[in-house]
């Protein structure tokens, strides 16, 4: 009897109940269009903020999921170098980082073009710079000549979570998949995004680094939902937060027979959310275009700048001078006069907490 979806006949013939999903799907191609509409509104550099913002967290949050930490201002900066994104407190970011962010951005800004093998091994070395993940030699830049499974515990108590297709087989497979994704357009490509994430995933071609290019793929083709390659939301922020829920669908719906509905209700869902935790983002966005707006003409030297920014991406704790001369790499008399000097300019202001404790915050801007 069959214990994986692979090992059914023809497995790729997914099934699925499209009553089960219509209403989330309505209400996701509704928010999309409602997010385009409202991008489209905003300025030029409003909208390259908001696409930065959301590539960067996409990055970041994409190799979260695997456990690995990056460096938020290096992968922002990349991208905004690549792009050609003029902003401040630009930082060198490191080989690996630069990988990560090539991948990402082949795949978002180039979503038209075919993928095929050779792109995707272009995109696994761009992700394993140095042929090691972690400690562990791997097969980089190809397909996997060896069988993978997908294990926890400790060592001699290991639970097989998944076995993936033989390694004899990904070559076939993989063909059959690249030759869906490119030709076949019969499906609604919010729908496609969904199934290509779960074959693809099914597949597990690569020695290492499948759920990221997975989650690469994922946002190739939103990205061809949208004709844009301008990204305003981050699936992979929202995978996160949605980790636990978004493994077990996964190991559930791999035992199926072909019938795939409970995956794409749930990715639907988690696109939802998705969405509708980018309404906020693009609320900090605004009140942050206006703002500088507002001070254009305003002195402001590249330190005030940075923090200023830093303030509007989310900074946590409280604004205190120390805290200005550390990220600033300043002293704590220059990172005084710097705060000073925007108090008087009308731009900061001291919370009520006086003496050597005293932190400071945004004057609230009034904006449309």
């Amino acid at each position: 009897m069959a214990t994986y979806i692979y090992e059914h006949p023809n497995w790729t013939a997914f099934t699925w109940q499209d009553r089960a999903i219509h209403v989330v799907f309505g209400e996701v191609r509704l928010l999309q269009g409602k997010i385009i509409g409202q991008m489209n509104s905003l300025g030029f550099s409003a909208k390259e903020e908001a696409t930065l913002s959301a590539l960067t967290l996409d990055v970041v949050k994409s190799s979260e999921i695997e456990g690995e930490m990056l460096n938020y201002d290096q992968v922002r900066s990349s991208i905004a170098r690549r792009l050609g994104i003029n902003t401040a407190g630009l930082v060198p970011s490191s080989r690996h980082i630069e990988g990560v962010v090539e991948m990402m951005l082949d795949a978002t800004q180039r979503f038209h073009l075919p993928l095929t093998e050779s792109r995707l091994s272009g995109w696994h070395a761009a992700l394993f710079p140095t042929g090691y993940s972690g400690p562990y030699k791997i097969e980089v830049g190809q397909y996997r000549t060896g069988e993978m499974q997908v294990v926890s515990g400790a060592m001699g108590k290991e639970k097989v979570h998944y076995e993936a297709v033989k390694a004899a087989q990904v070559k076939t497979e993989m063909d059959a998949f690249l030759d869906w994704l490119n030709n076949d357009n019969s499906l609604d490509p919010v729908l496609k995004a969904a199934i290509a994430h779960f074959w693809f995933i099914i597949i597990h071609p690569f020695d290492d680094g499948n759920g990221r290019i997975g989650r690469a793929i994922t946002d190739m083709l939103l990205a061809r939902a949208e004709g844009s390659g301008e990204r305003f939301y981050s699936m992979s922020s929202q995978i996160l937060a949605e980790r636990k829920q978004y493994y077990e669908v996964l190991q559930r719906v791999q035992h199926s027979s072909g019938d795939i509905t409970e995956w794409l209700d749930w990715f639907l869902r988690c696109l939802k959310n998705a969405m509708l935790s980018t309404e906020s983002t693009m609320q900090n966005i605004l009140h942050k275009t206006a703002f500088w707006k507002l001070h254009e003409h305003t002195p402001i030297n590249e330190r005030q700048r940075l923090m200023l920014n830093k303030l509007f991406e989310g900074f946590e704790g409280k604004l205190q001078t120390s805290k200005w001369a550390k990220m600033a790499k300043t002293s704590p008399d220059t990172a005084l006069r710097d705060i000073k000097d925007l108090v008087e300019k009308g731009i900061l202001i001291p919370t009520d907490e006086g003496g050597r404790n005293t932190s400071y915050q945004l004057v609230p801007v009034k904006w449309e």
